[in-house]
């Protein structure tokens, strides 16, 4: 099992992979649609509509949130 580099997510199968390519390090949620994967600025947006969708925080915590799990996956760690 492998898990995304941008966001954590484990990828179990063919389908979690971006554009379902499992040579690739991060999730389908993590890439464009042309299957290169979204930057620092894309990838906390959408991580932080995804903590206040699933979470109930404000937009300001749930950006805080984001911000300190990123710091922490290899693809963000020195930014």
């Amino acid at each position: 099992m492998k898990t995304c580099i941008a966001c954590g997510m484990p990828m179990n199968n063919k389908g979690d992979f971006a554009v379902g390519d499992e040579s690739k390090d991060y999730c389908k949620y993590c890439a464009r649609e042309d299957g290169t994967m979204q930057n620092y600025n894309e990838k906390l947006k959408g991580m932080t509509e995804f903590i206040v969708r699933t979470q109930g925080f404000d937009v300001k915590a749930a950006e805080n949130i984001a911000r300190e799990m990123m710091s922490k996956l290899p693809a963000w760690r020195e930014l």
